[in-house]
């Protein structure tokens, strides 16, 4: 008896108390993916979180698993007429349903570039309700911008592994800017946040800012590391130009993403 006390034990009710005894590690949970693992942090402890404080009522809608699914995305900006579309077609060696090139500014949506196994395009309404897509987000833009959004869907390799996400050029002056039925700015802040890779492209013979354009690249603020600068159309121009153009672009550029590293600026021909 004395023994049993001495260790801190007790008859009775009493509860066993020896401090020596190792205590029980939690037992971690094993998920098959990266992927499942964040879907199940999301639901057990960010959700209800978001719902209580009704964070998709005024900012951005909750997450679905095909958020957490989707493939990465890269989202390409430019004035028009610049190659955005021929950049992605260049990526996908042919072209895709939907794409117009032109000296002209042709593209006059959103279109997002996806893996299908056939050639066919769907409205921005239907993705915009599609339980699988990542665009569920896009509702609260209206339909003033769901009828300028569209997916492109055919069969490529590269498809596979990631996203496109082409966009209208941007064009200068008031007019253009009034006209549109919906907010490009806040558009383009709506994929730049879901972006993985956000592609300025320039045109050598092309290098003012718009306003529109120039609101745009603000909106990028805070996805700094996401964007890259493409110069392209270079092979029009030669050497000595070119260097004269590429100053001139890192002059324009330096006014617009207030930043004081120097930026990168890629060379293409597209």
């Amino acid at each position: 008896a004395k023994q049993g006390r001495r260790r801190g034990w007790a008859t009775g009710s009493c509860k066993f108390t020896d401090s020596r005894m190792p205590k029980k590690e939690p037992v971690a949970e094993i998920f098959e993916s990266v992927s499942d693992g964040l879907k199940q942090l999301y639901r057990s402890k960010i959700r209800p979180i978001e719902e209580a404080y009704k964070f998709g009522e005024f900012y951005s809608p909750y997450m679905n698993d095909s958020d957490f699914d989707a493939k990465p995305m890269v989202l390409l900006l430019g004035q028009y007429s610049v190659g955005k579309t021929s950049f992605i077609k260049y990526l996908l060696g042919r072209d895709f349903p939907g794409a117009h090139i032109g000296p002209e500014p042709t593209t006059d949506r959103f279109i997002a570039v996806m893996h299908g196994q056939e050639d066919k395009t769907t409205p921005g309404n239907a993705l915009a309700v599609s339980a699988n897509m990542p665009f569920r987000g896009l509702e609260m833009f209206g339909n003033g911008f769901l009828s300028k959004f569209q997916g492109a869907q055919l069969d490529s390799p590269l498809l596979h592994h990631v996203t496109l996400i082409d966009t209208p050029g941007v064009l200068s002056g008031e007019k253009q800017r009034i006209g549109r039925t919906y907010s490009f700015t806040e558009v383009c802040a709506w994929f730049a946040s879901r972006a993985d890779v956000i592609l300025l492209l320039f045109d050598a013979h092309k290098l003012d800012i718009s306003d529109e354009f120039k609101e745009a690249i603000e909106a990028l603020k805070g996805h700094d590391d996401k964007i890259r600068v493409v110069l392209n159309k270079a092979d029009a121009v030669d050497s000595q130009k070119l260097l004269r153009i590429y100053g001139a672009l890192m002059w324009s550029l330096g006014k617009v993403i207030k930043t004081p590293e120097c930026m990168r600026v890629y060379i293409g021909s597209f």
